[in-house]
């Protein structure tokens, strides 16, 4: 059994602790709680220095806010501790170049939480692609959006020193994860950042990507939005010989909808696939996070990472289209808030 401590018990530290729990891969020794965290009294620690510094603990989730990820990561890893940290892994790929430096030198595990890879549908998706029975992966889209209202504005997010930026770092990450996961790297960025509801400087409400990979000439189309009034998601990848389209995601919130996927063989001759020609699987239960937990404790007691296991190199790859998406708001930003202004008064 290993021993695990969590910093930070907001709703992800919570989150992970019950999946320890459910799967029985460890026990929770140690918590530190940042102000109004609701950490159980038996388990409570006046700093994250305490985790660290225990001997007895020998990994770590790391559950804060985005801006205390890296540096959080990092002393954790020179502590000689494994790390389990949320997304986003830090603000820029730079940024995770230092900490993989850190991880080379330690040995030890470090995941992160791509949890969407966890997914049910995910998770079939992954074996369709790897199965090969449908061929290469031709093209890609995502959409995903949600809706925020005006206590979004009072909360660190809001922040972009605290958190990184707006929607894209937020929730489009995920999917940009899910591109490189299933679909392989991209090496040119088209983007488009907005600011039009919220008109918050750094917090991005909409982004628009459009991704290629140059030696192969696979594309993938992004749709991140925090003004999506009904939260959304699909993602559709289309292969040479079929295609998958999932529709819902199966979360605590139940709002992205049943987590549908349709499976099929494309068409032999016009016209195009019937549904009869469509299989249908829906997943009803979200066991992503007990899939992860069971992952990460895996990979630490085996020492080779699994299918699904976010490490830092797939991190890096995520962040430097992070980077590039987001150069493209910081060229245009201060002519578009001068326009705004302009406008709204």
């Amino acid at each position: 059994m290993l021993n695990f401590g969590i910093i930070g018990y907001g709703k992800m530290g919570q989150t992970r602790h019950s999946a320890i729990l459910r799967t029985d891969v460890g026990d929770v020794s140690a918590i530190y709680g940042y102000p109004g965290d609701p950490v159980p009294e038996d388990k409570s620690v006046a700093s994250p220095e305490d985790i660290l510094a225990n001997k007895d603990i020998e990994a770590v989730f790391v559950c804060t806010i985005n801006s205390l990820n890296k540096e959080l990561t990092i002393a954790a890893l020179k502590s000689g501790k494994h790390v389990f940290c949320e997304k986003p892994p830090a603000f820029t790929s730079a940024e995770v170049e230092e900490i993989r430096k850190v991880e080379a030198q330690s040995g030890k595990v470090l995941m992160y939480g791509f949890n969407h890879r966890h997914h049910g549908a995910a998770v079939k998706m992954r074996e369709v692609v790897d199965e090969g029975e449908l061929g290469k992966v031709l093209w890609m889209r995502g959409r995903y959006g949600k809706s925020v209202d005006e206590d979004y504005l009072s909360t660190w997010r809001a922040d972009p020193k605290l958190s990184g930026g707006g929607i894209l770092i937020d929730q489009g990450i995920h999917m940009l994860d899910l591109f490189l996961y299933l679909g392989g790297d991209f090496d040119q960025v088209q983007a488009m950042v907005s600011h039009l509801y919220w008109h918050l400087p750094g917090i991005e409400d909409n982004v628009f990507v459009q991704l290629r990979n140059s030696e192969t000439g696979r594309c993938a189309s992004l749709h991140s939005t925090m003004i999506q009034w009904r939260h959304l998601f699909a993602l559709e990848v289309f292969m040479e010989r079929g295609y998958m389209v999932l529709n819902g995601l199966k979360t605590s919130s139940n709002t992205y909808g049943a987590e549908q996927l349709i499976i099929a063989r494309n068409r032999t001759k016009a016209p195009a696939a019937s549904w009869e020609q469509e299989s249908s699987l829906t997943y009803d239960k979200d066991e992503s996070w007990d899939r992860e937990a069971r992952a990460f404790a895996d990979w630490i007691q085996s020492g080779k990472p699994g299918i699904g296991s976010g490490d830092s190199l797939g991190a890096l790859k995520v962040m430097k289209l992070v980077d590039e998406i987001y150069a493209t708001e910081r060229h245009v930003a201060p002519q578009l808030y001068s326009k705004l202004n302009a406008v709204t008064g």
